[in-house]
């Protein structure tokens, strides 16, 4: 196969819809806009989100609550779920990843104390809980701030 010899699939390739070139092409006179009105204006049309000044769904739907988009999300690990990992390991956040403990680290892991932890193993993550720090440490282990 030489390089002339190429071709692009078929239907893969769409020809150009040419509006206002004639009653003949289906799409002549009003350029498919219709007959006056404000979407055959230049410029016309409405912004999203109008409806035609009935009151838009955004603002009929009540509100409650406030989301603070600068708070710090943490994905969680419990006390538990460590004991997969074998004694002396170095628990850290690609670790966790890498064994499917954790899907998406947003701001950092915060591992929490729920369960029970028998493996003596060093973990480093962005963030503790109390009784989660009380339990590595009585397990052997060491809970190390990143």
């Amino acid at each position: 196969m030489k390089i002339h010899e190429l071709t692009p699939r078929p239907d893969s390739n769409k020809d150009v819809k040419r509006i206002g070139r004639g009653h003949g092409s289906g799409n002549g006179k009003t350029a498919g806009k219709g007959h006056k009105g404000q979407n055959a204006r230049s410029g016309g049309g409405v912004r999203i989100g109008f409806e035609g000044g009935q009151m838009p769904l955004a603002r009929r739907i009540p509100k409650r609550g406030f989301h603070n988009i600068f708070a710090t999300k943490y994905a969680t690990v419990n006390v538990a779920d460590l004991n997969k990992f074998t004694d002396g390991t170095v628990v850290d956040t690609e670790l966790l990843v890498a064994a499917g403990l954790v899907k998406k680290v947003n701001d950092g892991v915060k591992v929490l104390g729920n369960g029970e932890l028998t493996a003596k193993v060093t973990v480093k993550a962005a963030k503790f809980s109390q009784s989660a720090i009380e339990k590595i440490e009585k397990a052997g282990g060491k809970a190390e701030v990143m």
